[in-house]
């Protein structure tokens, strides 16, 4: 963490010196802190503001989740080397911190989980509230995501409660990891690692898709896919094997019938 924090300075240095406009917002977002927690906290907190929850008060609730659980830092950092690895459009560690919102909302979204299982559930929602808001991204706060994660654009995502979604996976815009009705209990989707689900690709009730498997943009997931498979249509049906050993990390689409 320390080293990709490093890197990301020495990236923003760059980014000044070929753009001395940029110098107010890199030193305030960057280059002013020692570490990768603190600067991580006020430009979430920058992002959440609001009248009702101050800069000062939301930059504390983040520092007091990264310094009582230290694993919060390391999946973001994962995160940004997921992103920089899997996006091609990303060729700096610093983008994601600065620029990405699927990143930042994931951020958010680790805050939420935090408060959400040490009993604070009016702040954890009150953010929950406040990532919908500002990121288009709506995970409910009980929701299991691990490292390495990449929401791609994540615009119009859609997370339930009883949800899991395990390290190294790859997400695309408008997605819904959702339930099937008024069932309580546990009602949502598990998403194995290293799957890739397309844009627009709806996984609902308590289905297990298999981990190294791909999802189909638009496709309908009703029933559980075994590992390493791909699905595609509405409702989803295999239609062939994953294609490759990392679906999330290669982001192939295409898939031959």
């Amino acid at each position: 963490m320390d080293n990709l924090w490093k890197q990301i300075k020495i990236e923003a240095e760059e980014a000044v010196r070929n753009d001395i406009f940029l110098r107010p917002s890199f030193e305030n977002a960057i280059l002013k802190f020692e570490n990768f927690g603190a600067a991580l906290a006020h430009r979430l907190a920058g992002k959440l503001v609001f009248d009702d929850l101050g800069w000062a008060q939301i930059e504390s609730i983040a520092r007091e989740a990264f310094q009582t659980e230290d694993k919060i830092l390391e999946r973001a950092s994962q995160d940004i080397i997921a992103t920089v690895d899997r996006d091609p459009s990303c060729n700096r560690y610093l983008e994601p911190f600065m620029f990405f919102k699927g990143f930042q909302a994931l951020q958010v979204h680790r805050l939420t989980h935090f408060y959400w299982k040490n009993g604070r559930h009016d702040l954890a929602r009150l953010l929950q509230m406040r990532n919908s808001e500002v990121f288009t991204f709506d995970s409910h706060p009980a929701a299991l995501i691990g490292g390495g994660v990449m929401f791609d654009h994540a615009h119009s995502i859609v997370i339930g409660e009883t949800a899991v979604v395990e390290d190294n996976v790859s997400i695309l815009h408008s997605v819904t990891l959702g339930g099937t009705g008024k069932d309580d209990g546990d009602r949502h989707p598990k998403i194995g690692s290293g799957v890739m689900i397309g844009a627009g690709a709806k996984v609902l009730g308590n289905v297990k898709v298999g981990h190294c498997s791909r999802i189909a943009a638009g496709s309908v997931v009703l029933d559980d896919i075994p590992a390493n498979s791909t699905v595609a249509g509405i409702p989803a049906r295999i239609v062939g094997e994953a294609g490759c050993a990392d679906p999330a990390g290669s982001m192939d689409q295409f898939f031959v019938k």
